[in-house]
């Protein structure tokens, strides 16, 4: 079968963050500001910042979905057997990790099971390590809780990012240092984690007492120069002080149906988050989201063998672009996700002018280095997970107003 990822779907006016709003600083909130005019007005932007496709969803689960709608009968759901059958065959499959059933616990979304765990197992003023710069609601999960970010920062070999083990273990010795956050693969910088690192960061947190969640909501976005293993099929020992978060939604495409999964194979961390969720007002699930994620992962692998090629070549397109028409921009070259971590420092402008230059005169809206961190500053990070001429007009756009 063809897949057309090529094709433009138009998605302005459809309620789209990505398309029709703006982001105020870095704390969700927006501005409606629809894609309308013609450049250089600010209207005309091309979006390639928030982390979701341009690409349709799997025929078959647009057609499972449309099929329900036609049902007409939208009452309260709960998740049937058959759900958790498909995550653990998925898991199986795809990721050589034997999940359980019973170990699944259904949340609205990644980072909402982040912050319910944040509220479980941590108390207020205590820390919770992050890897930075990173996914910039990890941050706010925790000071939104009156929690302590503890930033394990990464370090930069030869134009690739390491984790410093020996920063980890201090600020893991701390006691009031209680939980880490893995970002795994990392978003915004591409890397995949080896089991030898996953191993090692097991190893500190056991000898700290630190609970270990691991966000794998991209581990189905690799790239083929790379092999991603889950910090379950890392670290099976570890298991019982491990959460990991996964969804189908970076993989598929589904992120405004709010449906994820924790994989918790402790029944007593289990149970003390389902219990935080009750307490929260969470309970039942999108009759939605469930039959998309149930229809993706049990008919949507041939669209996903055919997208991974499709954002594979993108990447080397943009990578040679810059090489060749732009090499005062430095590629940092991701082994999964579709979002590339570009460095933009040899322009010598800080951040909010290099945003304001990106967004206002080539019209091409990016996320700002500086949201995943102080790192971040003079970087920016863009989403490739669009139709090749996107891709080419937005890097023509950058390339005219380089300085």
């Amino acid at each position: 079968m063809a897949y057309q990822f090529d094709h433009i779907i138009d998605r302005r006016r459809t309620g789209s963050v990505k398309w029709d709003f703006i982001e105020r600083g870095a704390g969700h909130e927006y501005e409606y500001k629809p894609v309308t005019g013609a450049l250089p007005e600010e209207a005309s932007r091309l979006p390639l910042w928030v982390a979701d496709m341009d690409f349709a969803s799997p025929q078959p689960v647009i057609d499972a979905l449309t099929a329900r709608a036609q049902h007409g009968v939208f009452g309260y759901s709960k998740a049937p057997d058959s759900y958790y059958e498909t995550i653990v065959n998925w898991m199986q499959r795809r990721h050589n990790w034997s999940v359980k059933s019973d170990w699944i616990l259904t949340t609205p979304g990644v980072v909402p099971a982040i912050n319910y765990i944040i509220q479980t197992f941590t108390q207020p003023g205590e820390g919770v390590i992050i890897q930075t710069p990173v996914y910039h609601p990890f941050y706010s999960s925790i000071e939104n809780n009156e929690r302590r970010v503890v930033r394990n920062p990464l370090l930069v070999q030869d134009g690739r990012y390491e984790i410093d083990f020996d920063d980890l273990a201090a600020k893991a010795a701390a006691p009031d240092t209680t939980l880490i956050v893995l970002c795994s693969p990392h978003n915004p910088i591409g890397r995949v984690w080896t089991s030898a690192e996953l191993q090692r960061i097991a190893a500190i947190c056991a000898e700290n007492d630190v609970l270990i969640v691991s966000d794998e909501i991209h581990h189905d976005l690799v790239y083929s120069w790379a092999n991603f293993t889950s910090f379950g099929v890392a670290c099976p020992d570890a298991m019982d002080r491990t959460i990991i978060c996964t969804a189908p939604s970076k993989t598929f495409n589904l992120p405004g149906l709010k449906t994820a999964n924790a994989i918790i194979p402790n029944p007593e961390l289990r149970a003390a988050i389902s219990a935080t969720m009750l307490r929260n007002g969470v309970f039942g699930v999108s009759v939605f989201g469930l039959l998309a994620l149930e229809t993706a992962y049990a008919a949507g692998e041939p669209w996903l063998d055919a997208l991974l090629p499709y954002i594979e070549d993108n990447y080397r397109f943009l990578e040679q672009f810059f090489a060749e028409q732009l090499p005062s921009v430095r590629v940092t070259k991701p082994e999964a996700t579709y979002l590339v971590w570009l460095d933009f420092r040899d322009w010598g402008l800080d951040a909010d002018s290099l945003n304001a230059l990106l967004l206002h005169e080539a019209g091409v809206y990016l996320n700002n280095g500086t949201v995943f961190g102080e790192a971040g500053a003079g970087f920016m990070r863009i989403n490739i997970a669009c139709s090749r001429s996107t891709l080419a007009e937005a890097l023509q756009r950058i390339r005219q107003v380089a300085p």
